[in-house]
């Protein structure tokens, strides 16, 4: 393989996979976009997106789609358009009020179904509310939630009025919210009481309590009464939802806000202390959100019943929970708790309940299914669900098969999303009535996207080729930079190659032509000379019939500059592993990938170090694998877990022999 300029070669192409799934007859001859769409938008591409956007309702229409100045683009100029509007108003106006928009499942087994007219009705009190305690077009309001639907209302409340949200996920530190506050110049805070977690109250008041108290910007904090828990209180700051939102007129009439208005601010994690707040706003971004929603998923909203396992708190919900959904008119599910609570069969006794037919989840979450076994889905009845998605991070090739065969009845495509925050829609998935599934791969840009592979000069790599995921045209949901930091902006994604996005993923195109996604630049392996990626060490793990979940590490080695070591959770019937079993696992990873891939060592851990959002955090393993301090622990959903590996790593277990 040629070397690049900086003398380091691109991503090695170790795994190949040969399975295809072609889509099933009926979903194809009916699917909402099909293999001539690609053409069209390739055709004129802002042209496309301005079709797209003609799907939604926009109370003055736009003189120029696409002003774009790189690195800043603005889409639909001139034109005004309110986001609460079109998830709500004009499905209500056209006589779909009552159509179910949530069925909301608590933790506890709680219930409650809401209809269109319902939530829109719930959304203008909570305007008038937010209007009532000062808020104005323009402030932003933070959303330190529980997965309740007063969180979605409160969303669309600030969206409806102009107002800009910032929801940091409910499981984040009193620091992580602090300077969440701090950076965005909050002016309320809309909490709850508590929320439910694993089968027992979890409080957020008190982290709000403590952000907020050397705030003073901080002017209102707007409490939803969830688990009954006692809070503290204190007069003139704090505001009981039901006392203030209940008592007001479901009448309000909306405006409509310029396409480039402020709806969102996201904050996602940087390389320095200092948050980082990823800006989306209105138009572009329901435009892209709204139709990807559609073509991904297929979406029939007369009859699907569509849920997005995930929270809130993170942009996959903010798309494909709120925005996305509501603004096609679907049914959504909303769920509360944990995959586990009571029982492990908890998410398909909820497909069973509802018919669920589209299902998007995590790879994280579907190993940890894998992990459980096949014997627990296979209790219920998953025969309503038609299409599957993965979103989060790479699926591995035996993860997407198990999720097909176990919970799709090997009928389903299953749709492997890649896509950021950053990105705030959909990119790169194949369509479920256009691509024979390929386990593994994302496949192709959606059309209107230009989503490439590009070596260390900003080439495109032949088909086989490893390199760097870049966007190379604006997107409409694309970032509008970063809260108050524009030379961030640029820096971060912009300065790599010359006037292309680059988010920071490496990728390969394999021989068909197809994109695979291989996780952070930052976790790729420099082995002898060879550029290997963490994906693909893991996936050919994962494959083997005793390995539920892996994680793989580069750490140093006098010999190979890198050495791979690996982390892995057996399947439970795999027993406790051993030995054998690991030597077995060294060459079957020689066998899959070739021998520069063979582990210096693998270990067998009970659990992984994880982000709440389900992302492993690598970092820490590369600490234990080099014998150093931990770094910061506070992300994760169980600090104890690293105390586990520890012990199971200074036991020395799983050497290279």
């Amino acid at each position: 393989m040629a070397e690049t300029p900086q003398g380091q070669e691109t991503l090695s192409n170790l795994l190949h996979e040969s399975r295809r799934f072609p889509p099933p007859e009926d979903l194809a001859a009916a699917a909402n976009v099909q293999a001539d769409t690609y053409a069209e938008a390739d055709a004129d591409r802002p042209a496309f997106w301005a079709k797209q956007a003609e799907r939604l309702k926009w109370e003055q229409p736009w003189d120029r789609v696409l002003d774009w100045d790189p690195p800043f683009a603005k889409w639909f100029t001139g034109g005004t358009i309110n986001a609460a509007v079109n998830c709500l108003d004009r499905h209500v106006d056209a006589g779909r009020g009552d159509k179910v928009a949530y069925h909301w499942e608590g933790e506890p087994g709680d219930t409650r179904t809401i209809t269109y007219a319902e939530l829109k009705d719930m959304v203008c009190q909570a305007s008038n509310a937010l209007l009532e305690l000062g808020v104005e077009k323009g402030d932003r309001v933070a959303v330190y939630m529980p997965m309740i639907p007063e969180t979605v209302v409160a969303m669309l409340a600030c969206a409806r009025i102009g107002a800009v949200h910032m929801v940091v996920f409910g499981g984040f530190s009193v620091d992580a919210l602090g300077t969440r506050l701090d950076d965005s110049a909050a002016k309320v805070v809309v909490t709850a009481d508590g929320g439910y977690r694993r089968g027992k109250p979890s409080s957020l008041k008190p982290a709000v309590d403590e952000a907020v108290k050397d705030r003073p910007a901080v002017q209102h904090v707007l409490v939803v009464r969830r688990t009954g828990q006692d809070v503290d209180w204190t007069d003139g700051r704090d505001v009981w939802w039901h006392d203030i939102v209940d008592r007001q007129s479901t009448e309000h009439t909306a405006e409509g806000h310029d396409a480039e208005h402020p709806l969102y601010i996201m904050y996602t994690s940087g390389t320095t202390a200092k948050p980082k707040g990823i800006l989306h706003t209105t138009g572009g971004y329901l435009t892209q959100v709204s139709y990807t929603h559609w073509a991904v998923f297929d979406l029939k909203p007369e009859t699907d019943v569509f849920w997005t396992a995930a929270d809130i708190g993170w942009v996959t919900g903010h798309s494909y929970i709120v925005y996305g959904p509501l603004s096609n008119g679907a049914t959504s599910v909303m769920y509360e708790g944990t995959p586990d609570t009571p029982h492990k069969g908890r998410f398909w006794e909820i497909v069973e309940k509802y018919g669920v037919t589209i299902a998007y989840m995590a790879p994280t979450a579907i190993r940890t299914f894998m992990k459980w076994g096949e014997d627990i889905p296979a209790g219920f009845d998953l025969s309503s669900l038609r299409v599957l998605g993965s979103v989060g991070e790479p699926i591995n090739p035996e993860a997407y098969t198990w999720y097909r065969k176990n919970i799709g009845g090997d009928r389903t495509p299953v749709v492997d999303t890649w896509w950021q925050t950053e990105t705030g829609a959909i990119m790169v998935s194949p369509l479920p009535g256009v691509h024979s599934g390929k386990p593994g791969a994302a496949m192709r840009p959606l059309p209107g996207i230009a989503a490439d592979v590009v070596d260390d000069k900003g080439e495109s790599v032949p088909p086989g080729g490893g390199g760097f995921i870049v966007v190379r045209e604006p997107w409409p949901s694309m970032l509008r930079g970063i809260w108050g930091d524009p030379e961030r902006y640029k820096d971060t994604y912009w300065s790599r190659f010359d006037g292309l996005y680059f988010p920071g993923d490496g990728a390969k195109r394999d021989e068909d032509g197809d994109i695979w996604l291989l996780g952070r630049v930052d976790d790729v392996m420099l082995v002898s000379g060879h550029n290997i990626s963490t994906t693909e060490v893991e996936s050919a793990l994962v494959a083997h019939p005793k390995v539920a979940e892996s994680a793989v590490v580069g750490a140093n080695d006098p010999t190979t500059g890198q050495a791979i070591v690996a982390f892995v959770i057996l399947r439970g019937e795999a027993g406790d592993g051993g030995e054998d079993l690991v030597k077995e696992l060294r060459e079957h990873v020689a066998a899959s990938l070739g021998p520069i891939a063979k582990p210096r060592q693998i270990m067998v851990v009970p659990e992984l170090p994880k982000t709440r959002s389900g992302k492993i955090m690598r970092r820490l393993l590369r600490d234990v694998a080099e014998n150093r301090e931990l770094g910061d622990v506070s992300t994760l959903t169980d600090a104890g877990a690293m105390d586990k590996i520890r012990t199971a790593f200074g036991s020395g277990s799983g050497d290279d022999d």
